[in-house]
């Protein structure tokens, strides 16, 4: 019985969040990745945790080591397939290093978000993106406004994973376009 409820109390650890987000995935955080991924084909709230909005409507979802195999292992019980391990493998590897940023942003024009710059502030410190692909076309909304998707990567080489960031978005002008608070100590 203190056996059974020892793994219990494990696999609950494992997949609650840890109290940051991690850069680097061990094999038991792996496993808990893919498991709470497989595991959320009927959970309406995935990926919550790694979302945050600004005060203007922005959205920025996070994509850190974890979530990314989460995601993947989710799309692939979706399937009714396993996530094989060097698919684990290669996800891991092409986000080895990086925090993935998928922002999306509204604006007046269908070219608003062309030339946007974004920019990760901690504390005093603003790390610059080793990676911008700004949507070139928004789509149009109903309102009138556009709908931009933009990916941004930054470097983690000297990011905390409990850090309290902010993802500064400028325009052309130099002028904030949005400032969204990420609080990665939030997520895994």
């Amino acid at each position: 019985m203190t056996r059974a409820l020892l793994g219990a109390v494990l696999v609950v650890a494992a997949v609650a969040p840890a109290g940051a987000a991690s850069f680097t995935l061990s094999p038991a955080q792996q496993r808990a990745a893919l498991a709470a991924g497989a595991a959320s084909v009927t959970d309406e709230e995935f990926g919550r945790e790694w979302r945050a909005g600004g005060a203007d409507g922005a959205q920025v979802t996070v994509l850190t080591p974890f979530h990314r195999l989460a995601l993947a292992a989710r799309h692939a019980a979706f399937r009714g397939e396993p996530l094989e391990p060097r698919e684990s493998e290669k996800l891991l590897k092409a986000q080895a290093g990086r925090l993935v940023l998928l922002v999306e942003l509204r604006g007046p024009r269908a070219d608003f978000a062309r030339h946007l710059r974004p920019v990760l502030e901690v504390g005093d410190r603003r790390i610059q993106p080793a990676f911008v692909q700004n949507e070139r076309t928004p789509a149009r909304q109903p309102d009138g406004r556009y709908l931009a998707r933009s990916t941004y990567r930054f470097p983690v080489d000297d990011l905390d994973p409990g850090a309290r960031v902010t993802l500064v978005v400028a325009g052309a002008d130099g002028r904030d376009v949005t400032r969204i608070p990420i609080d990665l100590a939030a997520m895994r």
